[in-house]
């Protein structure tokens, strides 16, 4: 008896919620977005297409500039070195370990897409600089961030590669060359990282086989034993902290 009452009052009730929804969206106005390509004597609106072309652009070409041009190689490298020092093969995640990476990398940038932010994308959108002037120097923080990054002798080797003549001062340097260069010494200063990561782990699994050898359990992994601890001596030492800290403190 009691379902049969709740369908009535439903049946009852709902021709008022039908009235009550219709009005509520007749209230609400939605957005609504055009492309297409039409004739227009109004300059603005030709402002508005190419500003919607260059940032669909610079979307499009996002993952590849956040990569590349900023310290996110170093951290996601040393984090999976991290990772695989310790002997763990899935904890943390890659997911997190890239979401992590991501986030620092935001941190360590902030400053510069700061500065870029104030030299070139507000002053262009607010019609103060050309598009040129806009891109130089929205380039000229990161180059800069970059510059401070790069080995010379990794610079030296991208321009004598690009056969073109040397340069006498940083604003020369082509960007082109600057970013291979840069991901180079990248590589380079993550690498070292990882080694001296990997060197208290080597000795803990050194250690952990030793013993198990002299305990004639050969047939024992040595990884089971040395994982405990390991992981143990990263918890005691503040890890975390440490390498965290050292990654930002590097990019100083």
């Amino acid at each position: 008896m009691r379902k049969y009452t709740w369908a009535f009052l439903g049946l009852l009730f709902l021709p008022m919620l039908i009235l009550i929804s219709s009005q509520a969206l007749a209230q609400v106005t939605l957005p609504t977005m055009n492309l297409g390509f039409k004739t227009t004597d109004n300059p603005s609106e030709v402002v508005n297409a190419v500003k919607l072309i260059l940032v669909m652009t610079v979307l499009t070409l996002a993952p590849a500039i956040l990569i590349m041009m900023t310290g996110f190689t170093r951290i996601i490298i040393v984090l999976s070195f991290l990772r695989q020092a310790m002997g763990v093969q899935q904890m943390p995640p890659n997911q997190l370990l890239v979401g992590l990476s991501l986030f620092i990398t935001f941190f360590v940038m902030q400053p510069a897409f700061n500065e870029m932010n104030t030299k070139g994308i507000q002053p262009y959108m607010a019609g103060k600089i050309s598009q040129e002037v806009a891109v130089e120097n929205t380039l000229g923080p990161l180059r800069k961030f970059m510059f401070g990054q790069t080995r010379d002798s990794d610079l030296t080797l991208f321009i004598k590669l690009s056969k073109i003549g040397k340069p006498k001062t940083r604003a020369e340097v082509p960007t082109m060359v600057l970013v291979p260069a840069f991901v180079v010494s990248e590589l380079k200063t993550a690498f070292q990282i990882g080694f001296i990561i990997f060197l208290p782990f080597l000795v803990i699994d050194i250690v952990a086989a030793s013993v198990l050898m002299a305990m004639g359990m050969m047939m024992l992994p040595p990884v089971v034993i040395s994982l405990p601890f390991k992981i143990m001596l990263f918890v005691l030492v503040d890890g975390w902290g440490l390498l965290i800290g050292s990654m930002v403190k590097s990019f100083g």
